[in-house]
Parts: structure tokens; C-alpha cells; sequence
């Protein structure tokens, strides 16, 4: 394993941890739509870095899309009785399935995934340009 995959996964592991903290950060201090909105984005953007340490060679487009379908995926879930289920007898559970379906959820988890594809292309155009020099013609 490379040094700049170590890194990444570590970067991710880190951002994770940030992106939960101001969750619950908000949770605990805010009420109402900040709170709401502020959980599904962050919500995204965790799931965006859990793809990017799973895969860190993996290309901001396909990992944005795998983290906005996969929290599509477990929102719509949420419109079946076994996410509640499993919320009302685990925290663990509650955190990562939630209990009901929210409309509102499905749009905002973009708002916190493609930020993060934003970021994660920049540096990898800024990283690409530093490794591979564009030649020049010389007469």
C-alpha cells in the first residue's frame, strides 16, 4: 500500500470524525430546519469519505455518485418498517439507518456530497499538474 493511500485513508478517517462532530455539535446547541439540513449534508459528506477510504484511487465523480445513492438508498429504505425497527432497539442502528422516511433528507445529501467532489477534484487536478508537467515543443 502506498504512502498516499495511507495518507488518504487516514485524511478520511479524520474528516469523518469532523463531519460527525459538528452533527452532533449542531444537534446539540441548534433546533429546527439548521439542524435537519445541516444532518443529511454532513450525513452525505460522511459517507463520501467512507467511499474514498474504501477506494482512494476512486475518481470524485463515481465516489459522488456512490455516496448520494447509497444515502438515497438507505432514505428509501426508510419507508419500510424495518429501519425503525432496528432504530427503536439499537442507538448504533438508529444512527446509521434512521427511522423515517424525510423528503427533505434526499435533497440535501448532495448539498454535502458535491462539495466534497468539488474538493476531492481540485486536488486531484492540482496533484495531477504537479506529476504530470504538460510538454512543451522546443524548435
Amino acid at each position: 500500500m502506498s504512502l498516499a493511500v495511507r495518507w488518504t485513508r487516514l485524511l478520511m478517517v479524520v474528516s469523518a470524525a469532523g463531519f460527525a462532530g459538528a452533527a452532533y455539535a449542531i444537534r446539540a446547541t441548534m433546533d429546527g430546519p439548521i439542524e435537519q439540513y445541516s444532518g443529511a449534508a454532513l450525513s452525505g459528506a460522511i459517507v463520501y469519505t467512507i467511499v474514498i477510504f474504501i477506494s482512494p484511487l476512486i475518481s470524485p465523480l463515481p465516489a459522488g455518485s456512490a455516496a448520494i445513492a447509497y444515502c438515497w438508498f438507505i432514505e428509501f429504505a426508510q419507508l419500510t418498517p424495518v429501519p425503525a425497527a432496528l432504530s427503536q432497539r439499537s442507538w448504533l442502528a438508529r444512527q446509521l439507518l434512521g427511522a423515517q422516511f424525510d423528503l427533505i433528507d434526499v435533497a440535501w445529501y448532495p448539498v454535502g456530497v458535491i462539495s466534497l467532489v468539488a474538493a476531492h477534484w481540485l486536488v486531484r487536478a492540482r496533484t495531477h499538474s504537479r506529476t504530470d508537467p504538460t510538454p512543451t515543443l522546443t524548435s
